[in-house]
């Protein structure tokens, strides 16, 4: 298939498919004519590369987990692993997203909203804090 198909049925942009080949996540085949031909296999990774990138995992990460997946002796514990560290993560940046909603909540409630220059926001926004 070429890489219209593949982007169709992965989900991806062409343009997605392209970077990764370019750094070497999938390695479709080329026709003699230099196109791109991609296997049932690419369009697995592409796939797969979709979906761990929708939960969040970096490239780096979906590299790893690739090689994982495509190691017949791997041990699941090292992809639970990885998928625990990136849990961990996702709650740090949740536990961040929830104070900057808090921060921010806070400053909306301080103003006023009124035709006046004064606004708690953006000096919230200015002062330093330590």
């Amino acid at each position: 298939m070429n890489i219209g198909d593949a982007a169709r049925l992965s989900g991806l942009p062409a343009k997605t498919i392209r970077y990764y080949e370019d750094i070497g996540l999938i390695r479709p085949l080329r026709d003699t004519n230099g196109y791109r031909v991609f296997r049932e296999n690419d369009l697995h990774k592409l796939t797969f590369l979709a979906r761990a990138r929708s939960l969040g995992f970096t490239i780096e990460e979906c590299r790893t987990l690739l090689e994982l997946y495509e190691d017949q002796n791997r041990a699941s514990a090292d992809v639970k692993r990885l998928a625990e560290d990136h849990l961990v993560q996702i709650d740090q940046k949740l536990t961040e997203l929830m104070a900057m909603r808090e921060t921010l909540s806070e400053l909306i409630e301080a103003c006023k909203g009124d035709h006046r220059p004064d606004c708690p926001i953006l000096k919230g926004l200015s002062s330093v804090t330590q």
